[in-house]
């Protein structure tokens, strides 16, 4: 039944913005609890990153004094990766294309990112 609730989120979240092309949601051991994601993206693989690049994300806001983390932002070429800490135990990561307007990405991220911490509990 959760699972079917973590699915619904990526649903909401995919259908809501165009600009949204993939997204998951990762414990903050790298397990994949829920995922929307294209076949050729490897699932474990997603995973492992986006629980390390939190971690180590958190580590140097902390080091620099920058308080709690709250997202990491990948800008590639071909479009964006932002990972957000959704409650206390996972990570929403979200793939979005190159011209996306990230304001209203951050946005919709940021409520999903909220519905999943209210069903983790």
């Amino acid at each position: 039944m959760r699972s079917n609730m973590l699915q619904t989120v990526l649903n909401d979240l995919n259908g809501t913005s165009a600009d949204i092309e993939a997204s998951a949601i990762i414990s903050s051991d790298g397990l994949m609890m829920a995922a929307l994601l294209p076949n050729t993206v490897d699932e474990d693989r997603v995973g492992a990153m986006s629980a390390a690049m939190l971690s180590l994300g958190d580590r140097t806001a902390r080091e620099l004094a920058r308080g709690g983390l709250e997202q990491v932002l990948i800008k590639g070429e071909k479009g964006y990766v932002l990972m957000v800490q959704a409650g206390a135990d996972a990570v929403l990561t979200v793939m979005a294309k190159p011209n996306a307007k990230l304001g209203l990405v951050f946005l919709d991220v940021r409520r999903a990112a909220d519905a999943i911490g209210r069903i983790l509990g």
